[in-house]
């Protein structure tokens, strides 16, 4: 059995706090590893690698720093096919749904790339009398990441690339359920031509979170997971005045207006809903069709895709989403279904019996529908993260829009229409961050950010894109004037640029 341990110094080193977890094998049900758990003395092990490399690290011209990252996409795209399957056995979802976890990790490497024009700051020749202003963006120092299980190839390297390119050290602290990505990527960025000590991997649980936050070295937080830990690092973070963006759960609606296309509004619902198993940010989890006729076409053709969705093994190309990540996490989604059918919403398919034959320990869950969802039901109110899609019927536009808008959680959003005034009117005034257009899972393209309102999100920069930057490095403006000219004698009135 693989024993996995932490990336330390440039190399991975054993735990020895003595406390472990369990890796699964979801489509089996099977052990397949054991993850050290670290303790606040490993977390402090990194912390010093990463601060005594640091600086060397910053001192290394953003052009050097750019093609240590293009040489990681090479030597990703290398390993492409074994990183997909080790995914795969580790998180659940399908070979070619991790492929495409780990392109949407390595777009945002790409965009790190253009880290020496991404940090040119600001100049103003003669901005008084001799004087000049200029202002430069500097790393941070040491920062980390904790990031979720659900995505453990692209989130990490949306959390290091763009930080590790802006000069700063790195600390990750990736899922325990999933680490052996995480583990190969540091692996491969050392191969790449990073320094020892910048990259430094910690896996744990708790213990090792709440060393981050107390760390005073660490300069910066970002972290990807449910509400309650989100605001909880936020707060922990801000209290010991570290920099700090974290993004929780979602409620995600798909509005479907009359004039849409059924055909094409189902096949979105049924990747967006059913992808991954649920088990995503954006996945759209709500179905809000306007009007009854909308509704009942919507339902008819909606009920037997979701009969037929084919659930198989990680490695079977073949499946649309294979097993859940663990059996509490089947559990708990049975348990939000029973929910739903005490509230009195319509369980139209129940995917809660489904089993896989010859693979009956692993953690597989058929899809769910719902339909006559109400406003006031938990399996509205709350994040679900599995195969389980909520019909709620709105009877006109002004109650479609107000749902997503008045919701707790603003991740993503989306409408299905073919009329351009609707959608225009419905990106403008939805009070959700990120808006599809006949586009289900929303998630912008690398150069821009990526980021929730509401309960889905804490701080005020996004991640990756421009905000990434931003995140990453402080501002520094220096205001200067040389002796020629310079007027004899003490000022003392505020200076003014004359």
């Amino acid at each position: 059995m693989r024993s996995i341990g932490h990336f330390i110094g440039g190399k991975e080193v054993k735990g020895n706090s003595g406390r472990t977890a369990d890796v699964f094998e979801p489509m089996t049900g099977e052990v397949q590893a054991k993850v050290a758990l670290a303790s606040k003395a490993e977390v402090r092990a990194a912390v010093e690698n990463a601060r005594a490399a640091q600086p060397e690290w910053a001192a290394t011209n953003p052009q050097r720093r750019a093609r240590v990252m293009m040489k990681f996409l090479e030597l990703v795209q290398r390993d492409y096919d074994k990183l997909a399957e080790l995914l795969a056995r580790e998180h659940g979802k399908t070979v070619p749904d991790a492929k495409g976890d780990i392109q949407r990790g390595l777009e945002v490497a790409e965009f790190a790339c253009g880290i020496p024009h991404l940090m040119k700051g600001e100049y103003t020749e003669g901005a008084g009398p001799g004087i000049d202003i200029y202002s430069m963006r500097q790393p941070l120092g040491v920062v980390a990441g904790i990031t979720p299980f659900n995505f453990p190839a692209m989130i990490p390297m949306w959390k290091f690339a763009p930080a590790i390119a802006c000069g700063n050290a790195f600390i990750l602290k990736p899922s325990e359920r999933d680490p052996g990505v995480p583990m190969k990527l540091a692996e491969l960025m050392m191969e790449a031509g990073l320094p020892a000590g910048i990259l430094n991997v910690v896996n744990g649980d708790k213990e090792a979170v709440d060393a981050i936050l107390d760390d005073p070295d660490i300069k910066a937080i970002g972290f990807v997971g449910s509400t309650p830990i989100a605001q909880y690092i936020y707060e922990r973070a801000a209290q010991t005045g570290k920099r700090c963006q974290c993004f929780g759960g979602a409620k995600n609606h798909a509005i479907i207006m009359p004039d849409a296309d059924m055909d094409q509004t189902v096949d979105a619902l049924i990747g967006a809903g059913y992808g991954s198993a649920g088990e995503r940010c954006m996945a759209v989890s709500v179905a809000v069709p306007v009007g009854k006729t909308t509704a009942d076409r919507l339902m008819e053709k909606l009920i037997p895709r979701v009969e037929s969705l084919k659930i198989g093994t990680s490695v079977d190309p073949s499946a649309d989403y294979g097993p859940l990540v663990t059996r509490e996490a089947v559990e708990k989604v049975k348990n939000y279904i029973d929910i739903g059918i005490k509230e009195g919403a319509t369980l139209a398919v129940d995917g809660r019996g489904f089993k896989m034959q010859g693979y009956e320990k692993g953690f597989y869950l058929g899809g769910s529908l719902f339909d006559n969802v109400t406003k006031d039901m938990r399996i509205y109110k709350e994040e679900i993260f599995g195969p389980v899609l909520s019909v709620v019927r709105a009877h006109d536009y002004g109650e479609a829009l107000a749902l997503p808008s008045e919701h707790d959680y603003g991740n993503g959003v989306a409408i299905f229409t073919r009329d351009g005034d609707a959608a225009r009117d419905f990106a403008a005034k939805v009070n959700v961050g990120m808006v599809g257009i006949n586009v289900p899972i929303p998630v912008p393209i690398a150069y821009y950010t990526f980021g929730g309102w509401k309960k889905s999100g804490f701080g005020d920069l996004n991640q990756h894109g421009p905000d990434s930057i931003r995140f990453y490095t402080k501002t520094k403006t220096v205001t200067s004037r040389w002796p020629s000219g310079v007027k004899e004698g003490a000022e003392f009135s505020i200076p003014l640029m004359k």
